[in-house]
């Protein structure tokens, strides 16, 4: 429960780490972050193990600065350009007719077993999608109810091997050994959308560096993912190469002017319709571009990635099926007017742009669309409203509850001055899930002309210990 989490975002532009924990009541505790420009990574896949993994290993060292706590556990992002996903099903009998973590574990693990898995893919992820309970309706945990069949429906998520292969020798590299992986897109969507946007349905699409992921929530369920290969450096290359001009200075211009919905005509209330830029080859020559043509070149970017992505999400049937609508995030959602344009290609669904939920620390502000990956990885691992499913490791994930803990109030009964320790054991005696701290406090035996009077009493305090 309070073992030491180092998550991992390895992106094309930036790797974060994050070292955190739960504190007393749950909550994640962020002990160390670090951020690295990425090398030796592309399009999500690790392309240089040896830059790949000196990245990696300078921003753990800045995140295991400020805490001395051991790492027990590592959990990476993985991306989308690599996996296939697929669905399967399993049932299991119930011998005792109540169901627990044993049959849910194992009906899942069928489910597993069931499923085709290509021979070059590993298993990531086995989310359920439904539970049945002796052909009842759909329910989403079944512990605890009786029955004496118990059915699933899951979604599988694989990945190439050969690429989690390279992403296992970076770490090892850089001092990991044992790592689980979560998808991209799935962590994003821990971590921007609400619970109500997961039971009616959403689709979340991040629009990285060089990727764009999306995967889509129906039911409190991940029923599809897919990825485009292109992001916010291929508007940057498009700028370098259409204006003839240094990489580093198309970067420059899209940061600094980069719009899809600001006025740059003659007259416009900015005052500025074109800027000077460099020359390749000559950078000491500069030339005067219209503002008016950058942003052409910008729009017809993001439009075609925007469209890329509807055409998949139509060609799967969920299109028609996204209840909430759509949440942009990730670097390229910071683009101004993408909001506009996305309403436009989606025509009639609902837009909406979203940041991860943050986490109060001393570290770093979370409220960034660039961070939705890690604070996902922090969510998945460590949240508190996570679901039943199999991890990497093919192993059964649990729910973690928060620990609310309660006083219990002495009753007024006229039996002489209690121990101070044994008032201080009777308040703190009781506490949600049946979990006691200190059951040491010895009670002193009545005498016998007193215990007639307050028999109830201490029948009371006997059923407490």
């Amino acid at each position: 429960m309070n073992n030491t989490l180092l998550a991992i975002d390895i992106g094309s532009a930036f790797i974060h780490a994050v070292i955190a924990k739960h504190d007393l009541e749950n909550n994640i505790n962020i002990l160390g972050t670090g951020t690295q420009k990425s090398a030796g990574v592309n399009k999500g896949l690790i392309v240089d193990i040896e830059e790949a993994s000196k990245t990696i290993k300078n921003a753990v060292n800045l995140a295991k600065k400020s805490t001395t706590e051991p790492v027990d556990n590592c959990v990476v992002s993985i991306s989308g350009s690599y996996s296939k996903s697929l669905r399967s099903s399993g049932s299991v009998n119930v011998p005792n007719g109540l169901i627990t973590e044993t049959e849910i574990n194992q009906v899942m693990q069928m489910a597993l077993y069931n499923a085709t898995i290509v021979p070059e893919y590993e298993v990531v992820h086995v989310i359920p999608i439904y539970f049945k309970v002796d052909d009842s309706v759909e329910v989403d945990n079944p512990l605890n109810m009786n029955g004496s069949r118990l059915e699933v429906s899951v979604f599988i998520v694989t990945a190439k091997r050969t690429a989690l292969t390279n992403i296992k020798s970076a770490l090892n590299v850089a001092g990991f050994d044992m790592v689980k992986f979560v998808l991209d897109g799935y962590a994003s969507a821990i971590a921007v959308l609400d619970e109500q946007q997961k039971k009616f349905g959403s689709t979340v699409i991040n629009m990285g560096a060089t990727t764009t992921e999306f995967i889509t929530y129906k039911a409190n369920s991940l029923v599809h993912n897919g990825f485009i290969p292109v992001g916010s450096n291929h508007i940057t290359n498009d700028l370098s190469v259409m204006l003839h001009t240094p990489p580093g200075a198309a970067e420059k211009i899209k940061l600094e002017y980069g719009s899809i919905t600001k006025d740059y005509t003659p007259n416009n209330e900015l005052g500025i319709t074109k800027v000077k830029i460099p020359r390749i080859g000559d950078e000491d020559t500069t030339s005067e571009v219209a503002l008016d043509y950058i942003q052409t070149i910008i729009h017809a970017r993001v439009e075609e990635d925007l469209v890329l992505v509807k055409n998949q999400l139509k060609k799967s049937g969920i299109l028609d099926n996204i209840g909430s609508g759509i949440v942009i995030t990730g670097g390229l959602s910071n683009l101004d007017g993408i909001k506009k344009l996305a309403e436009k290609v989606f025509d009639g669904i609902p837009i909406s742009l979203s940041m991860p939920k943050n986490i109060k620390n001393g570290f770093i502000n979370f409220d960034e669309p660039t961070l939705s990956t890690i604070m996902g990885l922090l969510q998945y691992s460590l949240g508190t409203n996570r679901n039943y499913q199999l991890d990497s490791s093919k192993k059964l994930v649990k729910p973690i509850k928060k620990e609310v803990y309660k006083e219990q109030k002495l009753e007024s009964v006229h039996i002489g001055n209690p121990t101070q320790a044994d008032k201080q054991h009777l308040s703190n005696s009781q506490k949600e899930e049946y979990q006691i701290k200190d059951n040491s406090t010895v009670l002193t035996p009545l005498n016998k002309e007193k215990k007639k009077g307050v028999s109830r009493f201490w029948n009371k305090v006997s059923e407490w210990f």
